[in-house]
């Protein structure tokens, strides 16, 4: 590993894999075992991974643990409600500073994500082994860069329009299904110093993080999500004097003490 690898947390819930022998069987490290060996096999020495889950003391992600790391993934499905609103808080400061967030699948619905949307981030959806067309909407994008197009996923859960998100920066793939719905299934977005990229592939009853596009275009994600600022600060308000341009003043509050007495 060199010193300037990316750091990367893959967060999962790590509850189907617990509770469902069938997913147990198909994804035998975790779901997020399976992405983070992507990551790993597409990045290689340019990353450092570890991963975290749901019933890790503070779902392991610490301060400490953040502060760490330059990209976050997250999956989560059936116990979004058990994700503590201490960690959203820590990991919605941390995106505004400047670390990297992909979302994946259901993680639509995540505390985090709706959080940093301000929405409701519902959609339609269907379970009934679909197959998936990625389309490729802008292939000048570094997360399309050796992604096929369309790519084909033979079967995996179907999420179809409205989502009720705000309009994306950029929208990288949309989806199309056997039913014909279409939906817009890689976007991005910027929060603060941050970047967030979503992604729709990935369902627990399906092995589609073992699929070779699905860990390309997420690989891309982790290099893209990637700040280019110095060091990770927090978005702050602070006051200039006229003609003084770097040098703010800390808030000191809206009401003027004098005033009041």
């Amino acid at each position: 590993m060199t010193s300037s690898a990316i750091k990367v947390t893959v967060w999962g819930e790590n509850r189907h894999e617990q509770l469902e022998p069938d997913v147990a069987k198909r994804y035998p490290n975790g779901m997020h075992g399976a992405v983070a060996e992507g990551i790993e096999a597409n990045l290689g020495e340019g990353v450092t991974v570890r991963t975290a889950t749901l019933d890790d003391p503070e779902h392991g992600l610490t301060e400490e643990v953040l502060q760490n790391t330059d990209v976050l993934t997250w999956w989560g499905h059936a116990a979004h409600d058990e994700v503590s609103d201490e960690v959203v808080d820590r990991v919605q400061r941390h995106v505004l500073a400047g670390m990297g967030l992909i979302v994946l699948h259901s993680g639509h619905w995540s505390k985090v994500f709706q959080r940093l949307m301000g929405t409701s981030c519902t959609l339609r959806w269907r379970s009934e082994h679909d197959r998936e067309l990625l389309w490729t909407v802008d292939p000048t994008h570094p997360i399309a860069q050796g992604v096929p197009h369309p790519l084909i996923i033979e079967e995996d859960e179907m999420y179809g329009e409205f989502f009720d998100i705000p309009a994306p920066d950029e929208i990288v793939f949309i989806s199309s299904f056997t039913g014909g719905e279409v939906f817009r299934s890689g976007i991005t977005f910027k929060r603060g110093f941050g970047k967030i990229f979503y992604f729709r592939p990935g369902d627990q009853d399906f092995p589609t993080y073992f699929h070779e596009g699905v860990r390309k275009v997420i690989s891309n994600a982790v290099e893209w999500a990637v700040t280019v600022r110095p060091e990770r600060t927090d978005p702050v308000l602070l006051r200039y004097d006229t003609e003084d341009f770097y040098n703010g003043q800390g808030y000191q509050g809206a009401l003027d003490p004098e005033k009041q007495q």
